[in-house]
């Protein structure tokens, strides 16, 4: 037997419980920073040596081009004149054409009379053509032709086919990215053409050997990932979206993005919320409203219907699409959430304005939870007209009554169609509120008479005579239901502001579309007689974080790139931000904030970019168009 001293039998312990400690705090880091920190990952990007220029080496090449939805965009004006020519849905199909060849939906099958689409919105009901492509083949020419079939000759027993609309596209086989009549980055959205007849929806992709989307040029020379793999649902970044829709939308998949907070169109609905919401045609760069909407079961054999007629759905869409803000209405999508749209409520004769009475109720039980938050929820009963909070105080709930009695004795509606526009008018009403529209910042709003309550006192006769020819809106109870005169029975709209100040405004200037996710400005209590009684509880939030500092000289420089944020007439102002906290990883990150132009609407400030600044503090945002172009002129070098 070896006999070790003792002062080395002392060394060797020590030596083993200095490895012990080391190891415990390794592991303790290691454990920390995969578990509980919340700091950015740094991840390595695939490094691109050589240049692999071929287009299509692993499958033949093909091209599938997908028509996700088309809508008419005529029965806005065919309902608000006299006759009946709003029941005549139109009868449509497309055409498309790839290099010549051609493909149309005419012949399918389930689409209404001899295989046409006779319908107003093809929502739900997508198509394809297949087109098989020359190998190596770099670009294609595209076509979609959306064409009207119409009646003519005596009693309209005969037809001829008349083109509507027209996109013409070119589709590249290296990017899978497609340019023309709709290209990425345009102004009415990526894979959304806006015409003066028809809106489209469509998506193009070629064929692809692992099936994530991403063109075989694109995954080798520019992002570096396995071209036989399937990377489309990797996170490589862990940021919570992953890579075939951040490449998509022109996002790095290798660098953590906040898409958390993320909200380039600022309408509230963040990427990651945007990401869930693809199916449904959701764009992070263009503004959207979602809409989930039930009805309500009759009284009885002599009550009428009480649902959102797809009629008075098409008005609404087609308003705000004027405006570019694409609007989405849930009335029970087939492959919808448990709880979604379409439901039919029990009857309830009347509702609380203030309190929401059995409100709640059919908020938590009938309006899905995944949606609170992205959708508001519109209820079409028997007697109602509120825009009330259901929870906190977040104007996300609308309730719009359609009833005999109040429809002759209130709206004059005697016909159907009057029916059915007073229910848009009253849905479009509400929806104002939950876009910022409040009679707090806005006298002219909600005032009618000839009862004091229902305006403000500190307002005189004159004044109130003014708002209430003058503020041309549906915001104005003279004008949301009709009344008797031409003008008002066919006015749809929020004003455009023409009669001028103090007593019109242009509506369209003052939307804030996230507005039905904040605390309102005021509270209204049950014992609140008027809305002049309703307290107003506005606190602005300062955007500070102690681990970024604002800058200005780089606030300037963005808030001179006119074109960085631009929607409709409505300006943004801007603050930018530097990280300056400890990690070391996310030195010269920078944030720029915005909030719309829209005062007195009260509105936040959203997170719309990420970037980077260099050593001359010029802001650099991730450009996947910007690598492609330096991969393209590395090949012309050559």
């Amino acid at each position: 037997m070896i006999k070790i001293p003792k002062n080395a039998n002392q060394k060797l312990l020590a030596i083993v419980a200095l490895i012990v400690v080391i190891i415990l705090v390794v592991s303790s880091v290691f454990v920390y920073y995969e578990f509980y920190s919340d700091e950015k990952t740094e991840v390595e990007e695939p490094k691109i040596s050589v240049i692999d220029n071929r287009v299509s080496p692993d499958i033949s090449q093909g091209l599938h081009v997908e028509i996700l939805r088309v809508r008419d965009r005529g029965l806005l004006d065919k309902m608000t004149v006299f006759g009946t020519k709003w029941k005549n849905t139109p009868s449509f199909y497309w055409v498309i054409t790839a290099d010549g060849k051609e493909d149309n939906s005419y012949g399918s099958i389930g689409l209404g009379s001899g295989g046409l689409f006779n319908m107003w919105d093809t929502m739900g009901l997508e198509g394809r053509s297949n087109f098989k492509i020359n190998d190596e083949q770099i670009e294609s020419e595209v076509t979609i032709t959306i064409v009207e079939q119409l009646k003519t000759g005596l009693l309209g027993r005969r037809t001829k086919d008349v083109e509507k609309e027209k996109i013409s596209l070119v589709y590249n086989y290296r990017t899978g990215r497609w340019t023309g009549d709709d290209s990425f980055d345009d102004k009415d959205g990526y894979g959304h053409y806006r015409g003066e007849l028809y809106d489209v929806w469509l998506n193009l992709y070629q064929a692809d050997y692992d099936h994530d989307g991403i063109p075989y040029w694109t995954e080798v020379n520019v992002l570096g990932t396995d071209s036989i793999v399937d990377d489309s649902k990797l996170d490589p970044d862990r940021d919570g979206i992953p890579t075939g829709w951040e490449w998509k939308w022109g996002y790095d998949p290798f660098t953590w993005n906040d898409h958390a907070n993320l909200d380039p169109d600022v309408d509230g609905i963040e990427n990651v919320e945007e990401y869930k919401m693809a199916k449904w045609l959701a764009d992070p760069f263009q503004p959207d409203i979602y809409i989930e909407t039930d009805g309500m079961q009759k009284k009885g054999l002599i009550d009428i219907e009480h649902i959102f007629f797809e009629e008075a759905q098409q008005m609404i869409i087609e308003r705000f699409s004027q405006h570019g803000i694409n609007v989405y209405i849930d009335d029970g999508w087939p492959d919808g959430p448990k709880n979604g749209g379409g439901e039919m409520l029990p009857f309830i004769n009347d509702f609380d304005d203030v309190s929401g009475g059995q409100i709640l109720a059919f908020y938590q039980h009938n309006f899905a939870d995944e949606r609170k938050g992205i959708f508001r929820y519109v209820i079409i009963s028997h007697k109602a007209g509120w825009c009330i909070p259901a929870k906190y105080n977040l104007y996300d709930t609308i309730v719009v009554g359609n009833s005999i009695s109040s429809n002759l004795k209130t709206r004059f509606a005697f016909t159907k169609r009057q029916m059915i526009v007073c229910i848009a008018k009253g849905v479009l009403h509400e929806l104002g509120h939950s876009l910022g529209f409040m009679p707090e910042t806005f006298m002219g709003i909600d005032i009618t008479g000839p009862s004091p309550v229902r305006y403000p006192t500190t307002m005189s006769k004159e004044e109130y005579n003014k708002y209430m020819d003058q503020y041309f809106s549906v915001m104005n109870y003279n004008y949301i239901w009709g009344g008797f005169s031409r003008e008002a029975r066919k006015l749809f709209d929020y004003s455009d502001g023409s009669n001028g100040a103090p007593y019109d405004r242009n509506d369209w200037l003052y939307v804030y579309i996230p507005t039905f996710q904040i605390d309102s400005i005021v509270y209204e209590e049950a014992i609140d007689e008027s809305f002049e009684d309703a307290e107003v509880v506005i606190k602005n939030a300062s955007l500070v974080s102690k681990d970024w500092a604002y800058r200005e000289d780089l606030t300037e420089q963005c808030t001179k790139k006119s074109d960085l944020i631009y929607f409709d007439n409505i300006r943004f102002d801007i603050k930018v931000f530097e990280y300056n906290g400890m990690n070391t990883t996310q030195k010269g990150d920078i944030r720029v904030y915005a909030r719309p132009q829209v005062y007195p609407t009260h509105a936040l400030w959203s997170l719309v970019f990420e970037g980077k600044i260099d050593g001359s503090n010029v802001i650099h945002f991730y450009s996947i168009q910007d690598k492609i172009d330096h991969v393209l002129d590395q090949i012309a070098k050559e």
